[in-house]
């Protein structure tokens, strides 16, 4: 969950920082983009989840002025992509898959470069570097090689250096991508850290995780369509609140429940069940499945996830390839 939640900054009370409508997009014969429209509110973080492919890399090229729509309309920051180009760019931070830093640089000096050519004096420079190595913890590495860095270190600089003009809006597309646990975790608090602070987070991934810790709304696309929009629980919801996770007693248990279940492990014998989750209907749904008392050796009640909204909306996981598009932006 984001602070623009736990702080209860109000949201959606001014002009939105992203707004798009009917965006599209076609790479030769393959459509990428078939009529995705977004709203994403100031200061919120906002997580774009789908399969590779399926198109959440062109919609981030589109909003951050990197290509042209086939049609379809978008505002960024107030501005439109096309006709004030030079203005959103002013206004917005784009972070890519892979760190942007100049390894024969130290940290500092990525930043104070940086720094620079955002227009910024000398001295102006040197002060904001030093801020941010501080803001990122990165200050005890500052003046060594990013080569010597890790892959969580290098992200943590990629992001600073983007924020060197204190943007209103950062887009992060699958910023996550080949970090360690731990580095994850640290760049989580990152993000959170920015929400904080009232800048809006557009996040693209593919990690459900990713999006259910920290977005304050979700969007689930698949082969170019928005197929769903919500927050973690509204998404939830639209397939079951829980699951009644079954274990059966026997081969001939599992088979003959098999057909009615939403989830299925015949390698452990277990099914799963949609349900509220209530105790009243997790009762007569053991009832009814098993009125002799018999098959059923054991049952849990699971909280459903992301990757069971999104299989259920989608028909694949996250990480199965849709249509071709751009790896990157």
């Amino acid at each position: 969950m984001s602070y623009a939640k736990e702080t209860g900054r109000a949201m959606g009370s001014e002009s939105p920082a992203i707004e798009a409508t009917d965006l599209a997009k076609a790479y030769g014969k393959v459509k990428v983009l078939d009529g995705i429209g977004l709203r994403v509110d100031r200061g919120t973080v906002f997580a774009l989840l789908g399969p590779n492919g399926a198109g959440k890399t062109t919609t981030v090229r589109i909003l951050a002025t990197l290509t042209t729509a086939d049609s379809g309309r978008a505002r960024v920051a107030g501005y439109d992509v096309v006709a004030d180009r030079a203005r959103v760019r002013r206004a917005i931070s784009l972070t890519g898959q892979f760190a942007a830093v100049d390894e024969k640089q130290t940290g500092e000096e990525n930043l104070r470069m940086m720094a620079r050519l955002s227009g910024l004096t000398r001295p102006a420079a040197r002060r904001r570097a030093t801020e941010l190595l501080d803001r990122f913890g990165l200050t005890d590495a500052g003046r060594r090689q990013t080569a010597t860095y890790s892959g969580g270190m290098r992200r943590r600089l990629d992001l600073a250096a983007g924020l060197v003009g204190d943007p209103e809006i950062v887009f992060l597309d699958e910023p996550t991508t080949g970090l360690d646990p731990r580095s994850r975790q640290e760049l989580w608090q990152v993000v959170r850290d920015l929400s904080g602070r009232g800048t809006t987070v557009f996040l693209t991934t593919q990690y459900l995780e990713e999006a259910d810790r920290l977005a304050d709304r979700i969007a689930l696309v698949d082969h170019g369509r928005l197929v769903a929009e919500g927050t973690a629980d509204e998404l939830k919801a639209k397939v079951a609140g829980h699951r009644l996770e079954l274990v059966l007693t026997s081969t001939a248990a599992y088979w003959r429940l098999e057909s009615r279940a939403a989830h299925r492990s015949p390698e452990t014998l277990t099914l799963g069940f949609p349900t509220d989750g209530g105790a009243a209907e997790v009762r007569a749904l053991l009832d009814e499945l098993d009125p002799e008392r018999r098959d059923i050796a054991s049952f849990s009640v699971e909280r459903a996830t992301l990757d069971e909204v999104f299989l259920t909306l989608t028909g694949t996981s996250t990480g199965t390839p849709t249509e071709k598009e751009p790896a990157h932006v």
